[in-house]
């Protein structure tokens, strides 16, 4: 189930970021990353998503979604800020909770991962 659930968290954005929405140029603009960042981003996204849903790849999707989110989590707490555009700080709880809930699959997962 947090397999999915962050699956999900991963995929539902990705429309944001492929289509240019305002609020995803703003954030990527802001964080000198526009549009290559935007858009990497976008697709690391996907394959951490894609990745999480297959039982044999979900521990690589889980440490490929650590290393985005925290990069997105460290840019809310030097660039951007926690609030983005009035939205209440609703895009850094979602990026702590996908963390989280991230390091739990990896953590029970933590048996399929060689160097663990």
């Amino acid at each position: 189930m947090l397999r999915i659930i962050v699956a999900l968290i991963l995929i539902q954005t990705l429309r944001f970021k492929f289509t240019a929405h305002p609020d995803s140029v703003y954030i990527f603009t802001k964080v000198g990353l526009e549009p290559y960042g935007r858009i990497g981003t976008g697709i690391t996204e996907l394959i951490a998503g894609v990745l999480l849903l297959i039982p044999k790849t979900a521990w690589i999707g889980a440490m490929l979604t650590l290393g985005i989110i925290g990069g997105a989590i460290m840019m809310h707490l030097t660039k951007l800020g926690i609030e983005i555009n009035n939205d209440g700080g609703i895009l850094f709880i979602t990026a702590v909770v996908t963390f989280v809930l991230s390091a739990v699959i990896l953590w029970i997962r933590r048996k399929e991962v060689k160097f663990f």
